[in-house]
């Protein structure tokens, strides 16, 4: 006999009253208060100041700036993921250095650009900045590099600074909300999806009847399910995508979502290394935003699929399947030494058993067994009987 949506989705409620549980339990945090302008100035003063004061002493100008790549300047709360450590190990950026003369510039003239923003109380994007000297910069992932660095430096998310970066995520579902701006944004077309905002803090009046969110890795995956009308067929959700290795936007969103509605938020990836890398960081984070990680992990995560194990269990075809490469082994070794492993045992089994195994598969892997396997079979009794760790 087939069930009825509201036993269909038992598990799914169960699973939400327990988070909500968990949140009332957990001890409240101060929220930050949203940085005063005048503070961002100041920090800003300080470091002209220093450089001003060492070259009055003809002394050489260093700025100094934490170390954002190193695994050693960050410590594990499971309660938030990968943080940075108050004793962080340091990078010494000296304008008199050859290696280092053109970084210590880009990083003054990103200054003298943040200054004026905020003086202002406008905004630019990232890109912005990159055309304010792209002779100077060279690149793109320079000024995105640099921006990430003062915010770092200065302890402070990316909108204190007046930047904005354009997104690449996608989202769609029941969702409506309110830009800062005023635009009212419907996320409900199934035929179409919205572009994660720009501007997540500026996000109000957020409504939604969704029982879950729903993270999925690629956007191929995603198209397709909004194609199917996922959202509606199976349960009213919301389904996001960072299109592979996500955004700070689309990961800000997701936590936007969770803040708001407290609903479980699953992930969907490929059943590889890189696929439980892109989970983590939603989940826990990642090195080099780890100074920012009270504001962009969600510690409730959990993995819905693609399981190694589900590979076994639905014998998908040995021809879907694909050999692990030497980069994949390496990966997942990286992976199983990471400090929030030994919180989730299901987890660590799971990973074994695609060490075990040596091979992986992709969301598409399914389409073997039926071409619409995922959506109409996979995803909804995953839902249904509670498949996710």
């Amino acid at each position: 006999m087939e069930l009825s949506e509201a036993q269909s989705f038992t598990k799914v409620d169960k699973l939400r009253a327990k988070l909500l549980k968990d949140v009332a339990d957990a001890t409240e945090e101060d929220k930050d208060e949203e940085i005063k302008s005048r503070e961002i100035l100041d920090c800003i003063e300080n470091v002209i100041l220093q450089i001003v004061t060492s070259l009055s002493k003809d002394e050489t100008p260093v700025l100094v700036l934490p170390n954002r790549s190193s695994w050693d300047n960050v410590r594990f709360d499971s309660a938030i993921g990968l943080q940075m450590s108050s004793s962080s190990a340091l990078v010494m950026i000296r304008s008199s250095c050859p290696t280092s003369a053109t970084t210590f510039s880009q990083i003054l003239n990103i200054l003298s650009v943040i200054y004026t923003l905020v003086q202002s109380n406008s905004y630019a994007t990232k890109r912005d900045i990159f055309y304010h000297n792209p002779q100077l910069f060279g690149s793109q992932r320079t000024v995105d590099r640099i921006v990430d660095d003062v915010c770092c430096m200065f302890k402070v998310p990316r909108r204190a600074l007046r930047v904005l970066a354009t997104s690449k995520g996608l989202i769609s579902g029941d969702l409506c909300y309110t830009e800062e701006d005023g635009t009212r944004i419907d996320c409900h077309s199934n035929s179409a999806a919205v572009a994660v905002s720009s501007n997540i803090a500026g996000i109000r009046n957020v409504v939604s009847s969704a029982k879950f969110v729903l993270i999925v890795e690629k956007d191929a995956t995603f198209q397709r399910l909004l194609q199917d009308d996922f959202c509606t067929k199976s349960s009213p959700c919301i389904m996001i995508t960072g299109k592979g290795f996500p955004d700070v936007n689309s990961r800000l969103m997701v936590r936007k979502l969770w803040d708001v509605l407290h609903v479980p938020v699953f992930t969907l990836v490929d059943a590889d290394p890189h696929g439980i890398e892109i989970m983590c960081i939603y989940k826990y984070g990642s090195v080099a935003m780890s100074f920012e990680a009270h504001s962009l992990t969600i510690p409730s995560v959990m993995w819905l699929g693609i399981l190694p194990s589900d590979l076994q269990r639905l014998q998908v075809p040995r021809d879907a399947l694909i050999p692990f490469t030497k980069r994949d082994e390496n990966k997942l070794n990286s992976l199983l030494k990471r400090p929030y492993v030994a919180e989730q045992p299901e987890w660590l089994k799971e990973m074994e058993l695609m060490q075990k195994n040596k091979y992986k598969a992709e969301i598409q892997s399914l389409a073997a067994i039926g071409p619409d396997f995922l959506t109409s079979i996979y995803l909804p009794n995953k839902l249904r009987y509670g498949g996710w760790l």
